[in-house]
């Protein structure tokens, strides 16, 4: 079924076939409907067929995924054996669930090569915080997802392994740099995937891959023990095919540290069950319903002057009419500032690749992409990064001020469908950088503003014979609104369902 501009995404094309979700997994496997061991291996076995279709790993981690299935199998048992398998669901919600974890983040003695051809080979020795919760929550983690080169590009090519690529068009990008993780979730090898977001890369892939991508608030996921704040840019996020999936996934890695620099926003309780009770039907029954949110409609690019493609603009128009009809106030907005205010980021983005510790005689081995950011932030010097710090700050202060008022914004996820690799990673690393731009013209402003943002598949058009997805953006205006975006999300979700899963036409 081919689905434009009207109406929804047919439920029914979610056949017997399609995978369970996240949620659904873990209570099938309480129960004892569904068997831990079998659930690894039929995974491992999608994760080298389809997975490798679109590119998804970069490492399929076979042993690891069997000692974690075995671990669960006992935890599972005694949970069914004593009659505890709803405190079970409590404690680890997520208990023998596949989640991998994108190959920019370390798990000790496992494959750690950041889609970069000098670092091919490297084992990590240590295990990073975020990493360590999703091990501890009980997980299978299947494989390292594919990044590109030290996660810059909002494109998954990596140096060391196959490209990640949609599984709607196997001739178009899945995004980046979290590309893999999205190809996997959005295929239903997994159903739900670990991602990091410094400019828009869990949200880009989400909405190349049609699936829901969630970039939390600034300090609410640490980075800690191993990794620092930095320039505040940076956070791990969640992929996943709904709503309540996101959310769960966000609970299990959420959380501070002691000596992190940022302030952690978050509020008491999960956001699973925030979001649960909203969506309690003895809400609307009691009266309650859905509770109005003022929502600007921002269609301007901030980080490049550039069109916007018609399909792009119907579902940002197909999400305001559902929202309206939902009882929100949509209101149109001008752009916060012009694009050329947005190259106050530049510092920042540059100075970050530049500090990537390389032995000088590997530098020759590194991308074009990767040698031109390197490069441009070598040439900055310690006064104009404070000048860009104080720049982005200013930045994100005016913008924060301009959507007072507001409960969120939304823009169209990407100013295109997703492109053709060679669209975007060119000869040049400037033109590579400017066609990213032009691609990705509202995501990375929310990483300056350090406020949540969802990507969410909404929408989805033929083009060019070939039907793809559009997704939509919802950005919050204060920090630690996450249950906000995924109270409108799962909104948008109920009354607009999206296919949730994509096979790749050669599968």
């Amino acid at each position: 079924m081919t689905v434009g501009s009207e109406g929804p995404a047919d439920p029914s094309e979610a056949s017997a076939e399609t995978p369970r979700d996240a949620l659904a997994t873990a209570q099938a496997l309480r129960s004892g409907e569904l068997d831990v061991h079998e659930l690894a291996e039929s995974t491992l076995e999608a994760a080298r067929g389809i997975g490798a279709q679109v590119g998804a790993f970069a490492h399929v981690l076979e042993e690891l995924t069997r000692a974690q299935a075995d671990a669960a199998a006992q935890r599972l048992a005694e949970a069914r054996r004593t009659g505890t398998t709803a405190e079970l669901a409590v404690r680890a919600p997520l208990l023998g669930v596949p989640l991998p974890i994108k190959d920019l983040t370390q798990i000790a003695g496992q494959p750690f090569e950041a889609g970069s051809a000098v670092l091919r080979g490297n084992i990590a020795s240590v295990t990073d915080g975020v990493a360590q919760k999703i091990l501890d929550g009980g997980t299978l983690t299947v494989g390292k997802t594919s990044t590109p080169e030290f996660g810059m590009p909002c494109y998954t090519e990596p140096a060391t392994g196959a490209p990640a690529r949609t599984p709607w068009d196997l001739s178009r990008t899945a995004g980046g740099s979290s590309g893999g993780a999205a190809a996997a979730v959005a295929a239903g090898v997994v159903p739900l995937a670990h991602g990091s977001d410094g400019g828009g890369s869990v949200r880009i892939p989400a909405a190349c891959c049609g699936i829901v991508g969630l970039k939390p608030s600034r300090g609410l996921i640490s980075p800690g023990p191993y990794g620092t704040e930095g320039m505040g840019l940076v956070t791990d996020g969640i992929l996943a095919r709904t709503v309540r999936d996101a959310a769960v996934g966000l609970d299990l890695m959420a959380g501070p540290r002691t000596g992190d620099f940022t302030p952690s926003p978050h509020v008491a309780g999960s956001h699973l069950a925030r979001l649960e009770a909203e969506h309690d039907p003895g809400r609307e029954a009691d009266g309650q319903g859905t509770r109005p949110r003022r929502i600007g409609v921002l269609l301007a690019p901030l980080a490049a002057d550039t069109n916007i493609h018609p399909a792009a603009l119907r579902g940002l128009e197909r999400a305001r009419t559902l929202l309206a009809d939902l009882g929100h106030t949509l209101v149109d907005i001008p752009a916060p500032f012009p694009p050329e205010d947005w190259r106050t980021f530049m510092p920042l983005w540059t100075v970050g690749a530049a500090s990537i510790p390389l032995p000088p005689e590997r530098e020759g081995e590194i991308l074009e992409l990767t040698r031109w950011l390197r490069e441009q932030g070598q040439g900055f010097s310690g006064v104009d990064l404070a000048r860009a710090f104080a720049g982005v700050q200013s930045l994100a202060r005016r913008t924060l001020e301009a959507f007072d008022g507001l409960d969120a914004v939304l823009t169209p996820a990407l100013a295109t469908p997703p492109l053709p690799p060679a669209e975007l990673q060119l000869p040049s690393g400037e033109d590579d950088f400017d066609a990213q731009c032009a691609f990705t013209p509202w995501t990375s402003t929310w990483n300056m503003l350090g406020t949540a943002a969802i990507a969410v598949p909404l929408h989805r058009e033929e083009v060019d014979g070939v039907e793809l997805p559009f997704g939509i953006q919802l950005g919050a205006t204060r920090p630690g609104e996450e249950s906000l975006l995924l109270d409108l999300a799962a909104q948008l979700e109920a009354h607009d369902p999206w296919p949730l899963v994509r096979r790749p036409a050669a599968a």
